[in-house]
């Protein structure tokens, strides 16, 4: 099984970025973490980040045929981005939404997920552990 791991804007600034809401670990860490837990669940991961919205749709669009499944973190594109919505459910890649914080519990404009609607679910809040979780859970969705 491959999944694909997507990160979206200035998650590349992990552990710099407003740490009090991100926290203190880096990107790498994170890289580090999700690696791991593939091994841990036997599942090939590939691990992209971008601040380029394009680059994120071409991504998704390239994903059919090639991986099982998408852990997608949009960051900020998740609540402006209308054509990576369209990405995936052109690309018919079955996705998890992920998101370190809880947008819930951000400000109102942060609350509102565009790309939440083509995806089979979204774990938010629960730091970097969410994409451990969003990866289980296409797991278990692709071996139904």
């Amino acid at each position: 099984m491959k999944l694909l791991i997507l990160n979206g804007p200035n998650l590349n600034l992990l552990g710099i970025r407003e740490p009090e809401i991100y926290g203190n670990k880096t990107y790498s860490d994170l890289c580090k973490l999700i690696e791991a837990h593939a091994a841990d669940i036997c599942v090939e991961a590939e691990i992209r980040q971008t601040n380029h919205e394009g680059l994120l749709v071409d991504w998704i669009q390239g994903a059919r045929g090639c991986f099982d499944g998408i852990v997608l973190n949009p960051a900020a594109y998740t609540h402006t981005s209308v054509a990576l919505l369209d990405a995936v459910l052109a690309a018919q890649v079955p996705t998890v939404e992920v998101h370190i914080s809880d947008l819930k519990q951000r400000e109102p404009f942060r609350r509102i997920s565009y790309v939440r609607e083509a995806c089979l679910a979204t774990v938010a809040g629960k730091g970097l552990t969410g994409y451990l979780e969003a990866m289980d859970l296409l797991k278990q969705i692709l071996n139904r």
